[in-house]
């Protein structure tokens, strides 16, 4: 048997080498069988059954519990939604309303996913995992989740912390498994440390669960929480979920409290009788000193090799990262070769890139409509000679982004690199760009309201998918009305990522002197001094936001003032909805269109730091219980009158800036 404070140094330091989660929310794609659907298929059509259906059933539940299945196999549908206990109705009905939009745009196709919000949890599946007799209820996902909460940091003195959190999810466990029929717990406990002063807790499983089975469930969540040394973590299953925290994180009273003396004492150890004879014997003074100098020894040693051995770990993980980063990067650039096209086929399909063929220009090239032998319709984005992109560079940039799959993201279909053309073959999509038709007085008339809100919605998807949800970090830095191209539906699509950078996952903002990117959209820390973040684009989809709601330009300088100026002055005097278009005001659109006007301003506020995440912004458009905080005043500045759609600027910067490359070209659809 290990000494205990030896093993709870082993511990420690696996806790210290274990993984940190993915962002929130979380989610996992084809969670067992990795199986997809075909579009407009019958298990699509059940699916959506089930969407439309099980957030209702769900949130009306006096558990906020449901489960539906529709079809038979293959087609079969399974499907499981759980709300937090403290959650109200409505609240439960949109958490789960957005948790399956999330995971149609996110795990597109998937039959098997599922999500963890705060408030909620979803699954659905091909396979049949409904049946509360299952002899492993609680690792159903295998292991999906335990890992330390955004305020997780290891504690200084863990001993005595981890000893008030043990006894109080075990209380809070017991609670939820004995003492409630929703199966729901909710718990704080006091603790004597000077940073906080109490923590609380939280235990839930699905009330079609024993109460055996449910506190079962429980341990084994509970189990996966030893390797953490936090001050804030979740265990989070399908059938079952535990969490502690520093902070309240129930809305309401909880439902059981420790006091601080509360922590149950460790057992003492259990001493054979022949041991107990033995210790009545005195030892000697040597002996004495080598009894307590030996485990001393003992356990510096394990820490000194613990050390070491977390140094290689560390090492070795690195050396494993950039391997898996360079083989992204040649699985990538197999994918790109996958997709190559000859230019004689790209000159049949556009007829020699004839000019009634061109559907744009921008200031990095032509594009071209064209049409393969099978009939397939693609847009050509002809790269100018005169571009500053290298083979290399722009091989290296399609690498990546032909690995960006969502349905509000164009999708590269091709690449030619041949007689020295460079050329970018996307699907074509035939209502082409939002600024044709948005800013037309004539066309403008096909977007009613329900096609604006669901341009905006699509964006916001897109967009979140770029920041959160993809396997690759994306900045746009160039979103526009130019750059959403509308399909058939007029569902959003976005395009053009010639001025993209890729972060990486921990990567908070980049810096260039060469300011790239479309006047009126672009943030002020980045016109101003070269910084762009996630929260820059949030800026230009605010823009775009109010722009769509009202169909007039940003950057229109036949305009006495600015667009954000306009909009705010109204706002603040309660007439912002006289802007909207006639034609698509009314007094059922006026909560939906306040509200997104609202969510505009909310995005395009001076402070970086004040703009909301894009999961954010789709859960605030998405829920008309969520509350929102009132706008700050947006910054504006000077832009030059009738300037062009896209500008350069050379910042003298500090010795900060550093110019980064610009590599695949802009302006797809202008």
């Amino acid at each position: 048997m290990a000494h205990p404070p030896v093993l709870s140094v082993v511990l420690a330091a696996l806790a210290l080498l274990a993984p940190r989660a993915a962002g929130y929310p979380w989610y996992w794609c084809g969670v067992e069988t990795g199986v997809t659907f075909q579009d407009n298929s019958t298990y699509q059509a059940n699916l959506n059954l089930i969407a439309a259906t099980l957030p209702k059933n769900a949130s009306t539940s006096p558990d906020l519990y449901a489960t539906a299945e529709v079809g038979a196999v293959p087609e079969r549908v399974s499907a499981l939604a759980l709300c937090r206990g403290d959650a109200n109705a409505s609240f439960c009905f949109s958490c789960l309303t957005t948790a399956f939009a999330h995971l149609e745009s996110s795990c597109v196709n998937q039959k098997d996913a599922i999500i963890y919000y705060d408030p909620c949890m979803l699954r659905y599946s091909n396979v049949q995992f409904l049946s509360a007799d299952e002899d492993d209820p609680g690792t159903v996902d295998a292991d999906l989740g335990s890992f330390p909460s955004n305020n997780a940091k290891a504690t200084s003195s863990p001993g005595q912390y981890e000893l008030v959190v043990a006894t109080l999810l075990n209380a809070t466990a017991d609670y939820a498994g004995y003492n409630s029929t929703r199966r729901y717990a909710s718990g704080e406990a006091s603790v004597d440390r000077g940073e906080f002063s109490k923590v609380y807790s939280w235990a839930q499983c699905t009330p079609d669960l024993t109460p055996a089975r449910c506190r079962d469930c429980l341990s084994r969540m509970m189990a996966q929480l030893t390797t953490l040394v936090a001050i804030g973590a979740r265990a989070l299953g399908p059938r079952c979920s535990v969490r502690y925290e520093t902070q309240p994180f129930i809305d309401g009273p909880v439902m059981l409290q420790l006091a601080a003396s509360s922590g149950a004492p460790a057992p003492a150890p259990v001493i054979p009788a022949a041991a107990t004879e033995q210790r009545k014997r005195k030892y000697s003074v040597p002996g004495k000193v080598l009894i307590i100098l030996l485990p001393i020894m003992a356990a510096t040693n394990l820490i000194v090799w613990l050390f070491f051995w977390r140094r290689h770990q560390a090492l070795t993980k690195k050396k494993q990262a950039d391997s898996k980063d360079s083989a992204e990067v040649d699985e990538g650039m197999q994918s790109i070769e996958s997709i190559v096209i000859d230019i004689s086929t790209l000159r049949a399909a556009t007829e020699d890139f004839a000019e009634s063929n061109k559907l744009g220009e921008g200031g990095f090239g032509v594009v071209y409509k064209g049409t393969l032998p099978d009939g397939y319709e693609i847009a050509v984005k002809r790269l100018s000679k005169s571009s500053i992109q290298g083979v290399e560079e722009l091989k290296n940039e399609l690498a990546l982004v032909a690995k960006l799959k969502h349905k509000n993201l164009v999708r590269l279909v091709g690449v030619c690199l041949e007689q020295q053309e460079r050329l970018l073959i996307y699907e074509f999509v035939p209502n082409r760009s939002l600024d044709l038709i948005l800013f037309d007085k004539e066309k403008r008339e096909q977007l009613d309201w329900e096609k604006r809100y669901m341009i905006i919605n699509g964006i916001a998807r897109g967009l979140q998918y770029l920041h959160e949800d993809s396997h690759l970090k994306v900045v746009h830095r160039d979103l526009k009305a130019s750059n959403i191209l509308l399909d058939m539906k007029m569902n959003p699509k976005i395009s053009d990522f010639g001025l993209a950078k890729i972060f990486g996952r921990d990567q908070i903002q980049g810096v260039t002197s060469r300011v790239l990117g479309t006047c009126g959209y672009m943030a002020p820390e980045y016109v101003m001094s070269g910084n762009y973040s996630v929260k820059s684009d949030v800026f230009s989809f605010g823009v775009l936001v109010l722009e769509i709601l009202t169909g007039r330009k940003n950057n229109d300088s036949y305009q006495s003032q600015d667009l954000l100026t306009t909009i705010w002055e109204q706002w603040t005097a309660g007439t912002v909805l006289e802007m909207m278009p006639s034609g698509i005001k009314s007094s059922s659109t006026e909560s939906d269109a306040l509200r997104c006007i609202h969510v505009g301003l909310l995005c395009i506020q001076g402070d970086p730091a004040d703009r909301p995440m894009m999961s954010t912004v789709v859960m605030m458009l998405g829920s008309n219980t969520f509350a929102l905080q009132a706008p700050s005043r947006p910054p504006f500045y000077a832009t030059n009158e009738g300037a062009s759609s896209s500008t350069t600027a050379s910042l003298s910067n500090s010795s900060s800036a550093h110019p980064v490359p610009d590599i695949i070209p802009s302006s797809f659809a202008n």
